[in-house]
């Protein structure tokens, strides 16, 4: 019965590819399929991260907010994040020190950061269960803890500045130990 409903769509696809006006020897079956059935997503770059918006000459932009981080040592980093991307990601493209062990995937509070203002923390989505379990083991745990691969980039979070804690705690690397930054 599988296999049958699997010749079936197999032959239906095929039959709807010949009949395809973009169809051509040379064109590629993928490109047929995409351009048929995927309208949407022609000439579209994927990004799981970046909002674009269309300026007035009608060129695509991508808008930013600003944002400050600041280590340990008071020393500030201001830096322009795309909308839709998030604190851990910013951090990382721009060479600051924020580790993110796991990735962004709620396995660890590598990723931690104190948001220095309770109005822009107020901003913020509430944490989920995942976010506040792992926030219970961060180091420094504060009021405005957060972990910044949950922290995305709004239009409404302009302005935000980031403290880092002054360690961090890994426990896959280095067994419930403070590690400095």
């Amino acid at each position: 019965m599988f296999i049958s409903r699997v010749y079936r769509q197999g032959t239906y696809t095929i039959k709807n590819l010949v009949k395809a006006k973009s169809f051509a020897p040379r064109t590629s079956i993928f490109s047929v399929v995409r351009n048929q059935h995927l309208p949407v997503l022609r000439n579209e770059h994927f990004s799981s991260t970046t909002a674009k918006l269309e300026s007035e000459d009608g060129s695509e932009e991508t808008q930013k907010i600003n944002t400050t981080f600041v280590d340990k040592d008071g020393e500030e980093t201001h830096v322009r994040v795309p909308v839709g991307m998030s604190m851990l990601e910013a951090a990382h493209e721009n060479d600051i020190d924020l580790e993110g062990a796991c990735e962004g995937s709620l396995a660890c509070s590598t990723c931690h950061v104190i948001v220095m203002d309770v109005n822009q923390y107020n901003k913020l989505a509430d944490p989920t269960d995942e976010e506040n379990d792992m926030l219970d083991l961060a180091f420094g745990l504060t009021e405005t803890s957060r972990l910044g691969c949950q922290i995305i980039a709004k239009p409404e979070l302009d302005g935000l500045r980031l403290a880092l804690p002054s360690a961090t705690r890994n426990f896959a690397v280095d067994g419930h130990k403070p590690k400095p930054h």
